[in-house]
């Protein structure tokens, strides 16, 4: 590609992976452009002082990313359109990181505040847009095929990322803040 811009998408439409022109902010657009967010904010995560395993982990889930994305962005009118695969031991891998991650920490005995850790915070922001990301295939997939892998990944993602957020508060020795709810009458 010789340049950056191509001004075909200068009227508010944009290519689907297949060709087919949509408007920008048609439903598998809001929903890949949010997978591509989501990326963003997990490269930001991945260039923090984190140790080692969680930093590689996070590069093959922003590979797997770019395949939801590319996922999400094929026409599925167009059957012939290839697109990276996504597979079941891709969620595995999650949730054997879950699981993991898990066996280490306390017992989560309460919800717990955002934060604690600036590191941790952008999890927890990266998990909102994870789940915005779940909902807006979810909507998609209620008037155009989606592949169910994706949504299921995307589900069992947000759970990593709230996982890792508690895990590397505890790397950090930062401690959770439990939510203490003000209950009428108590």
């Amino acid at each position: 590609m010789a340049k950056i811009y191509t001004k075909t998408g200068d009227r508010g439409e944009t290519a689907l992976l297949g060709g087919t022109r949509v408007p920008k902010d048609h439903l598998r657009i809001r929903a890949y452009g949010t997978v591509d967010e989501l990326n963003s904010w997990i490269g930001l995560i991945h260039d923090q002082e984190i140790p080692e395993p969680s930093r590689s982990f996070l590069r093959g889930i922003q590979d797997q990313l770019f395949s939801v994305g590319s996922i999400l962005a094929a026409d599925p009118s167009k059957p012939g359109v290839k697109t990276p695969r996504l597979t079941d031991d891709d969620l595995s891998g999650l949730e054997r990181e879950i699981d993991a991650m898990t066996e280490k920490l306390p017992v989560l005995k309460a919800f717990i505040l955002p934060g604690g850790h600036p590191v941790a915070s952008y999890c927890h922001i990266a998990r909102c847009v994870c789940r915005r990301a779940e909902r807006h295939t979810i909507t998609l997939a209620a008037s155009e095929p989606v592949d169910e892998l994706v949504i299921r990944y995307l589900n069992r993602l947000s759970d990593f990322l709230f996982t890792l957020a508690r895990h590397l508060l505890e790397h950090y020795g930062a401690p959770a803040v439990e939510w203490k709810p003000r209950m009428p009458g108590g």
